[in-house]
This record gives structure tokens, C-alpha cells and sequence, in this order.
């Protein structure tokens, strides 16, 4: 080693070295090295140099003499022979572990529980978890993005909260519109009017009121209309709105604009979901034919394809939609449309069966009237077959007094559910069906409401003798239960002499009909329903059937005016039954189900089923169905108000105790004996009680045909009446045959007696009675 020195020598004294520092050699790295570099996180397999410590340098230089540069070098290599090799480290011993030797516990290296393999582990689970998110992010159906997709779930949701209400507001206001403007043309006519026109002035007025009444009515249900939208909108707006909102302003007032974010993240991520499918709405119709009968919605499209194939637009017209199509309370579709300019509304009346085969539906379920004028149509199609569930009970049975044959009386819901009702004052009417229709039932509607007004006189005669009226028969004036055409006649004839006592009693009084105000003031002028069941059986015998439909004709055509009422009820009313003079003059038509159209034709009048009014339509589990045809009406469809045998006796003794209260129950027949007694003649008295003798000594049933003439006197003597054998032989007279003995008493000794046929004809033929 060579050393050089500067100039200055120093002293020889001076003990002072020159400070030499040996660079050690790095030890090569061992296994606990190895461990300790893993858990220090050092991932490099190469150890940095450990660094030297080099002692400082001394202030002042030792001073060196001239002969001392040969010391220093001795020194020096003495110092460098002395140092030892660095010492080489015993290897650490290792034990063998086997690794088929272990427990149940699972092998988790040590690492893993140290605060770093949980951060890598976590750090590990993080990635997949948002991997995963991703992927599913990438499954979701989107159109055109998630913005898109939100956007759409703003729609949906504000359609919701919009509904369906706004129509029946729009439909309310357009109604109200109209009348206010008929109400206010009617006021200005009505006050235009001369006073001096009298008739004509009362019913412009009457007519300016029923049309203000009818537009007050509308409005009010205009505003009705509006306050039930608004309710409801205001409902579902908190359902949608509310939660958004909350979470918003929430996460704003906790987190800050932290919770701001996370709020307006969660509704975007609310309004996608709801917006995940896309709108797919169908315009073009040609493509692919959809039905009402497949669930599908009634649109605007549908009913220009259906109108189209059913022929009733040509294929280049189109339906305008006044009322756009909307759901009842019952499930079934409704609108009302405004056909092209030159199309009749009869045409889309007879189209009806084309209309239900367009429409995917039974003929039954749709139903279409003329709505206003000859161009507008109301359609109604009903989801399920009209008329097969169960009926409601009768509104006769919440009754709690007393009804009024002079209004109009209700008889059974149409095919919307909505209640039908119809006027028989000065009417006549003819209810015509199939066996098994429901003609019983539906007579029922109209017998019931005449027997609770204790006013109204029952006439009633059952063809078909087969009981279905005997309930009546207590509140009749005149019954005929046996079917009998001869004593049917007889009835007849003692209604046209009514007839004309009525007439003569209006001349009298100088008025031209009966009215609600006369009846009640002359008894002798109140209603009279004459019900006629099965008239097929009195008009078709050989003997009286002419003359039947003479007197039924006579009173048809003259006795409305004078409060008399006729209803005939028959399965088939063609001309070889009634006759067409006859049945012409019947006003109001009920046709139930029929098994041809010309059966309902024969009922309806000639042309109702080319028309589209056909009761052939009607199935046969619409029982008590048919077509209602009052005056100045079309047809429609009603279903008769049910009643149970049980009910009917309920609503009959009501009947009974309001008549009885009334006075107008009738009477039962008298028996002759209290025929006499009502005389007020003794020998008429005497006669009477000779008469309870002969039915003392009978059977419950019959009284005795004959007795002895000194039971006789006995029984008289005993009861206070001093009549002599001389007295009783000349007030009952008998012929030489009937003075013959015969055998009485168990010894069977023969006496002379009186006759019960004689008696009864002694006090018929002197007082004019009948037995």
C-alpha cells in the first residue's frame, strides 16, 4: 500500500495514526433474512450494502517527521496482516414439516392474518364485487342508454300519476257544455213565447226548466268529475314524488352535498329501473290482427280495422272518436264515435254480429245505440257474457211504503249495470218469448209494483193454469185461475162495462182521461192492470177465441184513457195467436229469448231484427234477458229484476196489510147466508139461519143435503125465532117430491123434511141473490 505525504513531516514524538477504514464484505443473504425482508413488504431480493461508518477526520494533521514515513509504513501493514477474515454464519437449522400432518382448520397462510393480507384480501374482493357490477350493468336492456331509460321511467311514472280520469272530466265537460247551451236555447224560447199561445207558453216553460235542471245536473257532475281527478292525482303524485324527494332532501340536510349525490343517484337509479322496457307501441294494425276477445286495449286504430272489416266504413274512412275508449267500473269498454258523413247509425246496429266476430267477442257482449244523432254511435262491449252472474235483489224489497203505479216503475239493469225504468200510464204492453225464457219472472217486475200501490185494481187471468199468479189472487177484483176461456170471457165482458161506467163518470165530470188527482178523488176511477199469463190459450179456442180478441181489442184501444191497463205475456204472439189488429196496438214490446229472428220480429215488430234487434241473440244463460222496446225508444237490452218465491210472499203481505190499512183489499166471496143476513129482512134472517143448521150438520167441506123438518123448528124455536111448521112450509115451498118421507135417526123412522137445493133456491129466487 502506498501512501503519499505531504511536505510537512511531523514530530517524532507524535503517537497519532492515520485512520484507515477496511471495507467489510456484504454476508450473503440467509433464510431468517429472507422472512424478515417478506414481512418488512420488501419484495427486492437483493439487500442494500450496509453503509460504513468512517470516523471524522482530526482537526490538525499529526505532524510527521522525516524519519518516521518508514514507522507509519510498518505500522500500517503490521495493522492489515492482524485483521481476521470476516466470521461465516452458522446455518440456522430448519425443521422438516410435513404437510399431509394437519388439523380440521383451514390452511390459511400467516400472512393472511397480518393487517396487510387483509388489505390485499378486501382489495381483491373490491375488484370482483365491481367487476361483477359492471357485468351486470352490460346484461340490462337498455334503448339508446341509461339516460334514455330514466327518461322513460319519468314517463311511465307521470302517465301513472295523470290516469285515466281526465277523460271522464273531458267526456263531463263536453256533456255540460251541450245542455247549458240546449238549457239556455230552451229559456230563450220559452220566454220569447206569447203568453197568449197558453199551451204552447206551459210547455216551452216546462221544457226551459227540465233543460236547466238537466245542465245543472251536468254541471255538477262536471265538477264532481274534476274533484275526484284531482284527489286521486294528488294520491299517486305522493306515491311517486314523495320518496324521491324525501331522499334528496335528506341526504342533503345529513350529508351534504355527499348525501345530495347519493340522493339524486338513487332516484336516477329508481326512474331506470322503472324505465327499463321499452315502449312498444303498436300503430300499424295490418302487421298483426289483435282482439278485445285476446285482453288486448280497445285504440282508435282497433276500431277503424274492425268497422272496416265488418263493412261498415269503406277502407279508405276512418272513425271519429268523440269519447275516447276508456274502462267502466265493470271491465268492459266504452266510446262513442261519430261515423263518416253519409253513414247511418243503423248500419253499424246491423252490423253487430260482424262487429263481435272483428272484435274477438260473443254478438251478446256488444251492444251499440244511437247516441244523439244519425251519425253517432255509443259502443259498449262487455268483457264477459251480460247477464250470467247473479242477480241483486229487487229495489222493490228496500220499500217502506206504499208504491206509485202512476211513476215510472223499475224493471232490471241494462248491459251497463245502469238501472232501467218505464212508464205504463196509458200503456198497454206484450211480453213474448221461448219456454223456459223467464217470462214468469219478468212479469213478476211489473205485478209486484202494481199490487204494492193499494190504489191499483188487479184483473188478472192465468192461461197456463199452472199457479204461477195464485199468490195474487187474494188482491185481485177478478181472478181466473182455472184457464177457462169461457169464464175468461165472462171477465172480459165485465171490464168493458167498467169501461164504459168510467167513461160516462169523465163525461160527467167533463174531463177527457183519468188522472193521478181524479183517481184519488173517485175511487171508482182508479188503475186498473189487466194481466192476461199464456193468452196464446184463450185467443186460439174454437168457441170464444174471437170474441176474446175482440173484447181484448176494444179495451186496448179505449181503456187507456180511462186508467185501464193491459198486459199480455204469450211464447210466440205470431199473427195465427193474436191477432196483428190486436197486437199492433200493444205499446210496450218485451222480447226474452227467442229461438228465430222472425219469432222476435213477431214480438218487436216486422223489421227489428234486420234492424239489428234480434232476442235470437240472446244465450241461454242470460235467463230473464230480452229486449225492452218502449214508445219513442229503441230497443235495448234489460234484464228483469229477480225476486225468490220467498221474496214475492214478503212484498205480498206487505201488499195485503197496506191494502188493508188503504181499504182497497177486496173482499172474498159472501156465502149465501151472510148474503141474507146482510138483507136485513127477517124472513131473510130465518133463511140464514136454516142455512147454518144445513151446515152444522155437514162436513167441513159440504154441508148436509137434507134435513128433518122438526130439527128444523127445534133449532129455530131454541135460537129466539117463533116460527110456526105452517110459517117455514109457505117461506120454503117444495113440490109434492120433495114432502116425501124419509129415513132419519138411528131407528130410522121416516119423517118429512126440507131439501138444502130448495132452500138455497127459496132465498135466491126471493132476493135476488146468487148462492
Amino acid at each position: 500500500m502506498t501512501e503519499h505525504l505531504p511536505e510537512e513531516t511531523t514530530t517524532p514524538e507524535s503517537d497519532t495514526l492515520a485512520t484507515v477504514t477496511p471495507l467489510r464484505p456484504v454476508p450473503a443473504p440467509t433464510v431468517e433474512d429472507g422472512m424478515r425482508y417478506w414481512e418488512e413488504d420488501e419484495f427486492d431480493p437483493a439487500p442494500a450494502a450496509q453503509p460504513v461508518v468512517v470516523p471524522p477526520m482530526p482537526t490538525e494533521p499529526p505532524a510527521i517527521g522525516p524519519d518516521d514515513r518508514t514507522v507509519v509504513l510498518e505500522t500500517a501493514r503490521l495493522i492489515l496482516d492482524k485483521q481476521a477474515a470476516p466470521a461465516v454464519p452458522e446455518a440456522k437449522v430448519v425443521a422438516k414439516v410435513d404437510l399431509d400432518d394437519f388439523d380440521d382448520a383451514p390452511l390459511i397462510p400467516a400472512w393472511m392474518k397480518t393487517p396487510e393480507g387483509w388489505a390485499a384480501w378486501s382489495g381483491v374482493f373490491y375488484r370482483a364485487r365491481q367487476r361483477d357490477f359492471r357485468r351486470w350493468v352490460r346484461r340490462q336492456r337498455t334503448d339508446k342508454g341509461h339516460i334514455r331509460q330514466f327518461g322513460r321511467g319519468v314517463r311511465r311514472s307521470h302517465e301513472w300519476v295523470v290516469g285515466f280520469e281526465g277523460v271522464r272530466v273531458q267526456s263531463a265537460a263536453h256533456t255540460a257544455h251541450v245542455l247549458t247551451r240546449e238549457a239556455r236555447i230552451a229559456a230563450r224560447s220559452a220566454r220569447f213565447t206569447p203568453r197568449i199561445l197558453g199551451a204552447k207558453k206551459e210547455l216551452a216553460m216546462k221544457a226551459a226548466e227540465k233543460a236547466t235542471k238537466a245542465a245543472e245536473e251536468a254541471v255538477l257532475l262536471h265538477k264532481k268529475a274534476k274533484k275526484d281527478r284531482n284527489r286521486a292525482r294528488n294520491l299517486r303524485a305522493g306515491v311517486v314524488y314523495g320518496p324521491p324527494l324525501a331522499a334528496i332532501g335528506s341526504g342533503y340536510a345529513y350529508g351534504g352535498s355527499l348525501g345530495l349525490a347519493a340522493g339524486l343517484l338513487s332516484t336516477f337509479a329508481g326512474g331506470a329501473f322503472i324505465g327499463r322496457h321499452p315502449y312498444n307501441e303498436e300503430t300499424d294494425w295490418t302487421t298483426e290482427w289483435r282482439s278485445l276477445g285476446d285482453g288486448d286495449r280497445m285504440t282508435a286504430p282497433m276500431l277503424d280495422q274492425s268497422f272496416r272489416a265488418a263493412k261498415v266504413i269503406g277502407n279508405d274512412e276512418s272513425l271519429r272518436v268523440v269519447q275516447m275508449p276508456m274502462l267502466d267500473n265493470r271491465g268492459a269498454w266504452t266510446a262513442i264515435l261519430d261515423l263518416p258523413p253519409g253513414v247511418p247509425a243503423k248500419r253499424a246496429i246491423r252490423a253487430t254480429d260482424e262487429l263481435a266476430a272483428a272484435f274477438g267477442v260473443e254478438e251478446a257482449q256488444v251492444s251499440i245505440a244511437k247516441k244523439g244523432r244519425s251519425g253517432r254511435i255509443e259502443l259498449y262491449v262487455s268483457r264477459d257474457l251480460p247477464f250470467t252472474d247473479k242477480a241483486a235483489p229487487g229495489p222493490l224489497l228496500a220499500l217502506k211504503a206504499a208504491a206509485n203505479f202512476w211513476s215510472p216503475i223499475s224493471i232490471g239493469p241494462d248491459v251497463r249495470g245502469l238501472p232501467i225504468s218505464i212508464s205504463v200510464v196509458e200503456r198497454s204492453g206484450l211480453i213474448g218469448g221461448e219456454p223456459g225464457a223467464g217470462k214468469s219472472a219478468s212479469g213478476n217486475t211489473i205485478l209486484l209494483a202494481a199490487a204494492l200501490d193499494p190504489r191499483v185494481i188487479l184483473v188478472l187471468a192465468d192461461g197456463k193454469g199452472g199457479g204461477d199468479l195464485e199468490p195474487f189472487e187474494h188482491l185481485c177484483e177478478c181472478f181466473e185461475g182455472d184457464a177457462d176461456p169461457e169464464a175468461f170471457y165472462e171477465l172480459l165482458k165485465e171490464q168493458v162495462e167498467d169501461m164504459k161506467r168510467r167513461y160516462a163518470l169523465l163525461k160527467k165530470l167533463g174531463k177527457r182521461k183519468v188522472t193521478e188527482e181524479l183517481a184519488n178523488k173517485y175511487p171508482e176511477l182508479r188503475q186498473k192492470l189487466i194481466w192476461v199469463d199464456e193468452l196464446m190459450f184463450y185467443t186460439t179456442d174454437e168457441e170464444y177465441g174471437k170474441k176474446i180478441t175482440k173484447l181484448l181489442r176494444n179495451l186496448v184501444s179505449r181503456g187507456r184513457a180511462a186508467g185501464i191497463i193491459t198486459f199480455c205475456a204469450t211464447q210466440k204472439p205470431g199473427s195465427d195467436v193474436v191477432d196483428t189488429s190486436l197486437r199492433d196496438l200493444l205499446s210496450i214490446r218485451w222480447a226474452l229469448r227467442c229461438t228465430t229472428p222472425e219469432a222476435s220480429d213477431t214480438i218487436l215488430g216486422k223489421g227489428a231484427a234486420a234492424s239489428g234487434y234480434s232476442a235470437k241473440t240472446i244465450q241461454s244463460e242470460m235467463r230473464g234477458a230480452g229486449l225492452l222496446w218502449a214508445e219513442g225508444t229503441n230497443p235495448t237490452m234489460v234484464r228483469a229484476d229477480y225476486y225468490t218465491d220467498e221474496q214475492v210472499e214478503e212484498l205480498l203481505e206487505r201488499a195485503t196489510e197496506w191494502r188493508r190499512q188503504a181499504g182497497t183489499l177486496p173482499n172474498a166471496p159472501m156465502s149465501l147466508a151472510d148474503q141474507l143476513r146482510a138483507q136485513g129482512d127477517d124472513d131473510a134472517q130465518i133463511l140464514a139461519f136454516v142455512l147454518d143448521v144445513f151446515a152444522a150438520h155437514g162436513t167441513d167441506e159440504e154441508p148436509a143435503d137434507w134435513l128433518p123438518g122438526q130439527l128444523l123448528l127445534d133449532r129455530l124455536k131454541a135460537a129466539g125465532h117463533a116460527v110456526t111448521a105452517e110459517k117455514l112450509g109457505a117461506l120454503i115451498v117444495r113440490t109434492d117430491e120433495e114432502k116425501a118421507k124419509r129415513p132419519w135417526g138411528e131407528k130410522g123412522s121416516r119423517v118429512t123434511g126440507y131439501p138444502l137445493a130448495r132452500v138455497e133456491a127459496a132465498a135466491t129466487g126471493r132476493f135476488g141473490l146468487t148462492a
